[in-house]
């Protein structure tokens, strides 16, 4: 494959909304996300072209609200391009998204709904809704919450307060403009677990998440034809900046997966070549790996520790951090007869794989 670079400086891009509006610029025509749809079970894809259409249908929906320049609006939504056309449509009208989990109790949150004071919720679907309306109907500061899927279970009760993204959402918006606007300015507000306490909201501002993009970029090479598979939170800044905002600095596509028991089965249909994960997932590919081998002789065994530990050297020799010595030599052979087959396990075509705020390239 040849890999070619397209990155957006963060003087042009100034904000997030601002990043996006660039992206569309510049590669109208390139698959931004894949998807698969529920009902159809079948994988989309969607252009920046098409993403900017759509934005600009929820850009026009909330500019039907009672929402100010500041205001809070959240999400709770699973890993979905409506995640991410949300949030570039509130970012676009300088409003600042709070990011929730979808397996969060309902009174928790309730109380960052009424902690940071969120005009707007946007919800999966009927069932999670009805789950949490008791919590959450009484705050006086939300105005409107809009359900997103509501095709297996009965139609919410529209009021003055719920209504349906189909019959919310208009069929076109006005068309995206750059937008001038302070990249110091508040963006999000994310909340720590609250496993210490009550919940505490972390303000982000536009150039918080934008730097630390462009410094990932810095130290790990992105390229256009990069493929992300996206499966942990995007209410966790470690996916949003790194597989989000910094795929569309980049140029790269973004695939949402569909669940973590599918994660295998997906990462063999959308062959990613990069991925990120928290430290367990990484761990249960080895525990399995490890599983596996006590089935086998004890030559192979041998064989996968040698090619372990070999590749590892490689990787530090490549790093700059490790003189070369010859058993480097056999790591071609190693790599064909041990670390070929465990990689086709997650692909085939891995490159980069990121843990925490941490990443390493694949041996």
């Amino acid at each position: 494959m040849k890999w070619s670079e397209d990155l957006i400086p963060l003087e042009q891009a100034g904000t997030l909304d601002g990043l996006f509006f660039q992206r569309v610029r510049r590669t109208p025509d390139t698959v931004a996300y894949r998807h698969y749809h529920r009902h159809n079970k079948q994988w989309y894809e969607l252009s920046w072209a098409d993403m900017e259409r759509q934005v600009s249908r929820w850009r026009q929906a909330m500019s039907g609200e009672d929402l100010e320049e500041g205001d809070r609006v959240a999400i709770l939504l699973r890993n979905s391009p409506e995640w991410v056309m949300f949030d570039q449509a509130a970012l676009s009208l300088g409003l600042a998204v709070v990011p929730l989990y979808t397996d969060d109790r309902a009174d928790a949150i309730a109380y960052i709904l009424r902690d940071s004071a969120v005009k707007l919720l946007l919800v999966q679907d009927t069932g999670r809704w009805n789950r949490m309306a008791d919590a959450v109907e009484d705050l006086p500061q939300l105005e409107r919450v809009v359900v997103l899927e509501t095709e297996k279970q009965p139609n919410p009760r529209e009021d003055n307060l719920v209504r349906e993204a189909k019959t919310w959402l208009p069929a076109r918006g006005e068309p995206l403009k750059k937008r001038h606007a302070d990249p110091n300015s508040l963006a999000s507000i994310v909340y720590t677990s609250g496993t210490t306490g009550r919940p505490k909201g972390v303000m982000l501002s536009h150039k918080n998440m934008l730097s630390i993009a462009h410094g990932s970029l810095t130290v790990v090479d992105c390229y256009q034809q990069d493929s992300f598979l996206s499966f942990l939170p995007l209410s966790h800044t470690l996916e949003r900046t790194g597989g989000y905002y910094l795929p569309m600095m980049a140029g790269s596509s973004v695939s949402f997966a569909r669940s973590i028991p599918q994660l295998a089965e997906d990462l063999q249909k959308i062959r990613p070549t990069a991925i990120i994960a928290v430290p367990r997932i990484f761990e249960r590919v080895y525990a399995r790996v490890q599983d596996q081998l006590k089935n086998k002789p004890a030559f192979a065994r041998m064989l996968f520790k040698l090619a372990l530990k070999v590749g590892f050297k490689e990787f530090e020799y490549r790093m700059g951090r490790q003189r070369w010595f010859p058993a480097l030599l056999i790591h071609p052979l190693l790599h064909k007869l041990v670390s070929s087959k465990i990689l086709e396990k997650l692909g085939g075509r891995l490159r980069v794989a990121v843990s925490g705020g941490g990443c390493r390239n694949i041996t």
